[in-house]
Order: C-alpha cells, then structure tokens, then sequence
C-alpha cells in the first residue's frame, strides 16, 4: 500500500475548504479542511500532517498565530501560506519565520504543486 502524504488546509473561506482539497487529491495526496486554526489544533491529525496550506488571516487565531503555536509545541511542520492580501511585506516575514512559499489567491495549479513537492522535500 502506497502511503500517500497528507495535507491539511486551514482557511476560514468555505470556497477553498471545498476546493482545494479536492485538487490535492487529484495530486495524489489525502487531504482535511479545517475551518480555523483552533479546530486544527483539536483535531487528531496534528501529528498525520506532511504539509499544511495556511491562510494568513482568518478571524481568531490567525496563520502567523498559528505558526508560533507549531513552533511552540515543537511540532514542525512544512507551512504553505495562503492569501488573498498582496503584501510582500507580509509574506518576506512568513517566509523568513520558516514558511516554505506564500502564495497569493488565486495561485496556479502549478505554484502550488512546485510548493508543496518543496514542502514535502523537508518533511
């Protein structure tokens, strides 16, 4: 059996819960929505997830936010930010924070495919 990797995306926009992981599973890999980073960090799949798709901002705890908590918990892993707001700034900060990529919404299938291998290269 094929393990596949798993990603999960966490974004308050029901839109992207309802796409995106349809198209990661055309990707090949398994794939969760999560509508906040509060419901993420419930979940019991903390420790399944090879890559998470991240949106920087979302009511409660934000992307960024989220990101410290990872870190705090010593739980590393592989962040694709996810966003609608064009600020380079903002991004060059995730990035530098240890985000593989940013990409902004909308993003290529292939943007996000070459993210995601890179992603998962560190994983």
């Amino acid at each position: 059996m094929v393990i596949r990797p798993f990603i999960s995306v966490v974004d308050d926009d029901e839109s992207v819960r309802e796409s995106l992981p349809e198209l990661l599973r055309e990707f090949g890999f398994a794939a969760q929505p999560f509508s906040s980073a509060e419901e993420f960090l419930a979940s019991d799949l903390l420790g399944q997830t090879s890559c998470l798709l991240l949106d920087v901002t979302m009511p409660g705890m934000s992307g960024p936010d989220l990101q410290q908590e990872l870190t705090r918990r010593r739980q590393e892993i592989p962040i694709i930010f996810i966003t609608a707001r064009r600020d380079e700034n903002v991004c060059r900060h995730l990035l530098e924070r240890g985000a593989v990529e940013c990409l902004f919404k909308p993003f290529s299938e292939t943007g996000l495919l070459e993210a995601l291998n890179a992603a998962l290269r560190l994983s």
